[in-house]
């Protein structure tokens, strides 16, 4: 059966272009000459995400640039408190104001070249958004001008539910009022939005970049792999 309208995931898909935001992230501390490596950022990331999550860090009200400011927060603290960083405060926070300008100025590049994608599909199909966020996704689409692209949002905090439950794109496919089969969902996480929305007999489009790890993903589940967002543009 045709596509007759489309899920969108939000990070790691609207905000890098594929690519997962443990390696954007990685990648402005390489840029940045930070004294680190891999293993020890990747230890920082992941104390940063659950900390967030156990103590509701982030605000409804909180823009994007804010969030990831508490994010960077939290990893250079972390660093500095764990894995042997030698800076003062002065210096860690410099740091930070040098990865948040150099990763927010990426993201409103990418943002803005995925809402030229999505104005274009909205002429045609209803569009929806599924996504793990904390709770400010609205303020967030509204800071890089994709609120209003939108038939439905249905993001994890608002509703409970987590992905790679099926139940948020069974959410979104029934605000949308058209059938899974009539349903193509984009992503970048295999195992997060292609497999539950397949679960669903819905279309699925990969958006292929670089992955948390090296694990080679399988490419026969999705139907569909793009490298560009543009590839979905009429």
């Amino acid at each position: 059966m045709a596509v007759r309208g489309y899920i969108f995931d939000y990070g790691g898909t609207l905000d890098t272009g594929g690519c997962h935001w443990g390696k954007t992230l990685w990648h402005a501390y390489q840029r940045a000459d930070m004294p680190t490596d891999w293993a020890q950022f990747r230890r920082a990331y992941v104390y940063a995400e659950r900390y967030i999550d156990a103590h509701g860090s982030i605000q409804r009200d909180d823009t994007f640039r804010t969030t990831l400011q508490t994010k960077i927060d939290l990893q250079t603290r972390y660093l500095c408190q764990h894995e042997g960083w030698t800076a003062d405060e002065t210096q860690r926070r410099n740091a930070c104001r040098v990865l948040l300008d150099d990763l927010y100025k990426g993201v409103r590049r990418q943002t803005a070249h995925s809402r030229e994608v999505l104005d274009s599909l909205r002429r045609d199909y209803p569009l929806a958004l599924v996504s793990n966020f904390y709770g400010n996704m609205p303020t967030v689409l509204r800071e890089f001008g994709l609120d209003h692209l939108f038939t439905t949002v249905i993001e994890s905090a608002a509703v409970g539910i987590r992905k790679p439950d099926p139940r948020l794109f069974s959410l979104a496919i029934e605000a949308l009022g058209l059938k899974p089969c009539e349903v193509a969902v984009v992503g970048d996480s295999i195992k997060k939005d292609i497999l539950p929305a397949k679960s669903l007999g819905c279309h699925t489009i990969w958006l292929q970049g670089e992955g948390w790890d090296d694990t080679p993903p399988d490419t026969t589940v999705p139907d569909r792999i793009i490298t560009d967002l543009m590839s979905l543009k009429r």
